[in-house]
């Protein structure tokens, strides 16, 4: 007669719901929260001449954890469980993910690398390092433009012929 047995007796979409609002709980308000928090303390602590590194490394850990709930939580959410696309969007969204958020960020650190090699090492040396660094980040740049534009041709082409 209680709540739980309403919640049992209420089939799996309940106990799937109520998981997924946990988890999006904690990615979204408990994990930044804590990040925060953490944050505050190493500012603390790097003002009193303490150790900071473990306090500013659980903030990142924090903030990856929260951000990969989140990425997790809008691949799941995307379509029913029974859908037979399910499979194939999961793959869709990873790629168009990878695509538009992965190799961007992974371009400007390839590039303020190039610079600090640059900058940092002998010329001779630090040029091919540099260029090595700046093909990368181009390449990068270059397949995430790619794939957005092939994914612009193919929503055009969903619409039909105008």
């Amino acid at each position: 007669g209680g709540s739980f047995s309403r919640i049992v007796r209420g089939g799996s979409v309940a106990l799937d719901t109520g998981f997924l609002n946990l988890v999006n709980w904690l990615g979204n308000v408990i994990l930044p929260t804590l990040a925060g928090l953490m944050l505050v303390m190493a500012v603390w602590n790097y003002g009193r001449n303490q150790e900071v590194t473990h306090l500013t490394w659980s903030a990142f850990l924090a903030l990856a954890v929260s951000g990969l709930l989140r990425t997790f939580e809008k691949f799941a959410s995307q379509l029913a469980y029974n859908n037979p696309d399910l499979y194939w969007n999961a793959v869709l969204n990873l790629v168009n993910w990878c695509a538009n958020v992965l190799l961007p960020v992974y371009a400007g650190s390839q590039m303020a690398l190039a610079l600090a090699s640059l900058l940092t090492r002998s010329a001779l040396l630090g040029a091919s390092h540099c260029l090595r660094r700046l093909g990368t980040a181009m390449g990068c740049l270059c397949v995430s433009s790619m794939t957005r534009l092939i994914e612009h041709f193919v929503q055009a082409g969903t619409g039909g012929i105008t």
